[in-house]
């Protein structure tokens, strides 16, 4: 089943032995459109401690009471990566800052900023920015962040991503909800991540190979509604494309949209 990640942001974590954190944000691969890591809330007396977990460590999920039932013990929770030490897209924000200053922006050669010259008086602050991001994976993305990138089709702005769709089985992220509600008097559309042309992650923008008008008469999507696999083959009818479950195939009858 296709979930909404604004859903899973309401999951309890319920650890072997008693409940210990909730769902507050997700990282997802920006080349496979998986979830990766949930980040957990954790309260404390000072305030929020957030961690990593991997979707593989839940057990079960209880939909109705919305708790997510891992293998692990609290205490083993607490002591998970902390969401702090992994920070997506760091890189490519620290990349952006030091080439708007004139330093090198190449990762690879022969260290964090590549072969080149920097003043001594960088060195020091650039060896700990090594260090402290030896530990990042530039190709993870955080869902709330992504979640207000602009959209553009083909031939101009339709609206802004609102949210995920994801499947409760794999954690692939089959939609990307768009709400188009600045143009067209309110509704959200799903788009595919397939569909997806660009990303300019620097600027937050996701670009579709789409026309406006193609997105314009889309099916509506319904948020208290669960998405049925019939109003996911008419959207894909729409748009002329194959669809991602086995098996499924753009029909010869609906030609691409323009």
């Amino acid at each position: 089943m296709l979930r909404s990640t604004k859903e899973f942001e309401q999951y309890a974590i319920a650890a072997s032995d008693g409940v210990c954190g909730q769902v507050r944000d997700f990282y997802f691969d920006d080349h496979s459109w998986v979830i990766r890591y949930l980040v957990v809330g954790l309260g404390t007396a000072v305030g929020e401690h957030r961690i990593l977990m991997s979707p593989h460590a839940i057990l079960s999920a209880d939909w109705p009471q919305k708790i997510f039932q891992v293998g692990l013990t609290q205490s083993e929770v607490r002591h998970s990566a902390n969401a702090a030490t992994v920070k997506p897209v760091s890189r490519q924000h620290a990349m952006g800052y030091y080439g708007d200053v004139g330093y090198g922006k190449n990762w690879g050669g022969g260290g964090l900023w590549g072969a080149g010259f920097y003043p001594d008086i960088l060195q020091a602050g650039m060896e700990a920015l090594e260090r402290e991001q030896t530990s990042d994976d530039p190709r993870l993305r955080s869902a709330n962040a992504v979640a207000r990138y602009y959209v553009h089709a083909r031939d101009g702005d339709i609206g802004h991503v609102s949210g995920f769709l994801v499947d409760d089985q794999s954690w692939a992220i089959r939609y990307v909800l768009v709400d188009t509600s600045n143009w067209w008097l309110g509704h959200e559309v799903i788009i595919a991540p397939e569909w997806i042309e660009d990303v300019d992650w620097a600027e937050c923008i996701v670009s579709v190979d789409l026309s406006r008008q193609a997105v314009k008469d889309s099916p509506r999507y319904e948020s208290e509604r669960t998405l049925e696999r019939e109003q996911e083959l008419c959207t894909h009818r729409h748009y002329g494309r194959d669809g991602y479950w086995p098996g499924a195939a753009a029909p010869d009858s609906s030609p691409p949209a323009p």
